[in-house]
């Protein structure tokens, strides 16, 4: 069997291996597959590949106009994706499918090389969320579409867990009527409940694997995330490993992190410099989040106003006894309001979305004596199932998406 045919097999023993306890066709709508190049990026462990797999078999099944390869694959040996491009095309392939293609040096330039060259093909590639589009060998950003891909809302960890499907809301919808909604929601489900396992192992579906093994699972794509993605891609020292994992554990532990980057740096035995050129990698990584000021760009060399862990899973990494409750409302608020919405910290409350809306995150006694005579402003709680007036429980704003 030729290299070629191997490939083609590999293929068919991926659509056949692939996941169907859940779909993720709610993300594939959100796609322009028909693009002649789509880039879909997103950190370790959100489901990018099984996404892939999901829509090949649904709109394809095993018919040889699409194929979809992995830079993992020890049948790559030798071949180069320009061959593999060039091939399929002449066998009447019109689809080709190309996963972790951050593992493949040269792969900017081979994809535009494809995207010049072979004009019936479409290219979907999926990468590292820390790729750049206008970086490497050449400028991809005016040739491919991008899609950035996230963990799974609290909404969708309903729909895998329960499989009941709720709407998605608008944030307007939720400042307006949460009353009624969450009143409406709650009579399907316990949200309370549902609420605290997404905490900690909602964002990943490979939750549906079973929980007994999900932080294993969750440290070993953070390793990876760290060593191979940051590393490769930005040549950090191999001796800075640890003290990146150092940062990211002092910060699942903090209180609402607000960096004083001298003192941090020193703890860590770095430059100022150097930190924030960290930090610039983990939320390009999307292992942090970075919380701006208005009005603010983020760089290589700025410093963020607030850090968070990307999302509530990465809090339970280190032990539960160590878990700020604090850190994990506000992690879960800026987390699912990021997609669609922007973040950034307030000097009355804790955070400005969309230089409207001003939020205060809390417990359940929290006061909005400190926001009451702000215009567009709301306390936001956890543990309640309902709210009031401008007292909206937490849970809620994981139906955005």
């Amino acid at each position: 069997m030729d290299s070629w045919e191997n490939l083609r097999q590999e293929h068919n023993e991926y659509l056949q291996s692939v996941d169907e306890s859940f779909s993720r066709q709610s993300r594939w709508n959100d796609m322009d597959w028909a693009e002649k190049l789509l880039f879909i990026k997103g950190p370790r462990g959100v489901g990018k590949s099984t996404m892939i797999l999901q829509y090949i078999r649904d709109k394809f099944q095993f018919d040889a106009k699409a194929l979809y390869v992995t830079m993992d694959s020890l049948n790559l040996s030798g071949m180069s994706i320009l061959e593999i491009a060039k091939k399929h095309q002449n066998l009447g392939g019109t689809h080709l499918y190309i996963d972790e293609i951050h593992k493949y040096e040269g792969w900017s330039k081979e994809l535009k090389n494809i995207n010049d060259l072979y004009k019936k093909l479409h290219v979907v590639v999926s990468g590292s969320s820390i790729l750049k589009m206008d970086k490497g060998e050449a400028d991809l950003s005016r040739r491919a579409v991008t899609y950035n891909m996230e963990g799974l809302s609290f909404r969708e960890y309903i729909w895998f867990k329960t499989g009941i499907v709720l709407e998605t809301l608008k944030l307007e919808d939720i400042v307006k009527s949460h009353v009624d909604l969450s009143v409406e929601i709650s009579n399907k489900i316990n949200p309370l409940l549902l609420h605290k396992e997404y905490l900690q192992f909602g964002y990943y579906p490979f939750f549906m694997q079973g929980t007994k093994s999900f932080r294993q699972k969750l440290n070993n794509a953070v390793n990876q995330s760290i060593e191979q993605d940051i590393m490769q891609i930005n040549e950090i020292e191999v001796n800075n490993i640890g003290k990146i994992k150092k940062l990211l554990y002092h910060l699942a532990i903090s209180v609402p992190f607000k960096p004083n980057s001298t003192k941090l740096a020193e703890s860590l035995g770095l430059n100022r410099q150097t930190l924030n050129l960290y930090l610039f990698y983990l939320t390009e990584a999307k292992i942090i989040q970075s919380i701006l000021a208005s009005g603010k760009s983020y760089s290589m060399i700025s410093k963020p106003d607030k850090i968070y862990l990307n999302n509530t899973n990465l809090c339970y990494l280190v032990p539960e006894s160590r878990v700020n409750t604090g850190n994990l409302r506000e992690t879960f608020f800026a987390n699912q309001l990021s997609k669609l919405h922007n973040v950034n910290t307030s000097d009355k409350g804790d955070f400005l979305i969309d230089n409207k809306y001003i939020f205060e995150v809390g417990g359940p006694n929290k006061k909005f004596t400190q926001i009451a005579d702000l215009p567009f402003s709301y306390t936001v709680v956890d543990d309640e199932i309902t709210g009031y007036g401008n007292k909206i429980p937490l849970w809620l704003f994981g139906m955005l998406y």
